[in-house]
């Protein structure tokens, strides 16, 4: 019987390596750590949104859990069973379980097939009848705001948009729990993409649906993910909930990238984070650097950042963050560090954007 009182998905201490080849004969001479531990959990109908910059392991983390690419290490767990490096037989019923929406809604569809053929795919694998095929996917369409004139359209003829609503209604069509949601929006115009975030929110209403929701696209996780994962080459540096994260981002690495946010309300200008560029690209997950992993870009990093890891400590009974400002055992290290730029948000509200 399932116990709704765990949560659907829980990853555990996750990793994945990708051995780097070199030499005539091939020898393995390092790895690039493309998911080097990490760890979140998402509730029964919720949503976990984990953003970062391009490179940092996102889009890993999600293929690594539906089983497209071997975990190095740790555990996932779906419903309380153990998929971690599922066997084929277990990943055919994983999967009907869990669906995954990938990023390029284009490279997604066969382009000989017409959409009614690529939506009856699933549902012939489901023992669905092909007297019940069309009826069936009218159905499907229906739910994501098409109609059954697009059952002989070929992917070339729909926008970008469109497409990615038959990949929505593609992965409905197995009766998912869980969609993975790779960069779903990242190929479409602002607007297209506001109408399918808009979307997934009412299907995740009608169906109980639980996302993990991966974009880089900050704007679009403030009033749609429960709770947020900030992740930087391969680790997560911050995780909370959204509102908490986004209105008091504790990391130096979630400040920057809040700070890059552009606002279109008075609401947003007085949450949003002083401006903290940061420094220099993203370090090759081949050669990560020591210590804290984003020392090398931290405005005010210090000799202890690049000397030792910092833990994954909850702060003030809020977000957990990875950072040696709120470890008490390093305060003398940033002695010289300025108060505000290392505090949340003041308890009384004043924005963090604002000068002490």
């Amino acid at each position: 019987m399932t116990d709704v009182s765990e949560p659907l998905l829980d990853v555990d201490d996750l990793e994945k390596y990708f051995p780097v080849k070199s030499g005539i004969i091939k020898r393995t001479s390092d790895y690039v750590k493309a998911v080097d531990g990490v760890s979140f959990d998402i509730e029964r109908g919720e949503t976990l949104a984990l953003i970062g910059e391009s490179g940092s392991g996102k889009s890993t983390v999600a293929r690594t859990i539906i089983g497209l690419t071997g975990a190095t290490g740790g555990t996932v767990r779906f419903d309380g069973e153990d998929i971690t490096n599922a066997a084929d037989e277990q990943l055919a019923r994983l999967r009907s379980r869990v669906q995954m929406v990938f990023q390029d809604p284009t490279s997604s569809l066969n382009p000989r097939r017409t959409i009614g053929k690529s939506l009856a795919v699933p549902l012939k694998a489901r023992g669905v009848a092909t007297s019940d095929l069309r009826e069936r996917v009218v159905d499907l369409l229906e739910r994501v705001e098409l109609n059954d004139e697009y059952w002989n359209k070929y992917p070339h003829e729909l926008s970008g948009g469109q497409k990615q609503r038959v990949n929505i209604a593609r992965a409905l069509a197995v009766e998912p729990e869980l969609l993975l949601l790779d960069e779903p929006t990242s190929a479409l115009d602002v607007s297209v993409q506001a109408k399918i975030i808009a979307l997934l929110e009412d299907l995740q209403a009608e169906f109980g649906l639980t996302y993990l929701f991966i974009t880089h696209d900050l704007s679009l996780v403030r009033n749609f993910a429960d709770e947020t994962a900030v992740m930087y080459l391969g680790e997560i540096q911050e995780r909370g909930p959204t509102q908490e994260v986004f209105q008091r981002p504790r990391h130096p690495y979630s400040r920057a990238l809040l700070s890059a946010i552009p606002v279109t309300t008075d609401e947003e200008e007085a949450y949003k984070p002083r401006h903290e560029p940061l420094r220099g690209e993203i370090p090759s997950p081949r050669d990560v650097p020591t210590g804290c992993r984003f020392h090398t870009r931290c405005p005010y990093a210090t000799d202890a950042c690049s000397a030792d890891e910092p833990a994954f400590v909850a702060v003030d009974a809020g977000p957990s963050v990875r950072c040696h400002i709120y470890d008490e055992a390093y305060a003398d290290a940033f002695d010289d560090v300025p108060e505000v730029a290392v505090a949340a948000v003041a308890d009384e509200g004043v924005a963090s954007n604002q000068e002490p």
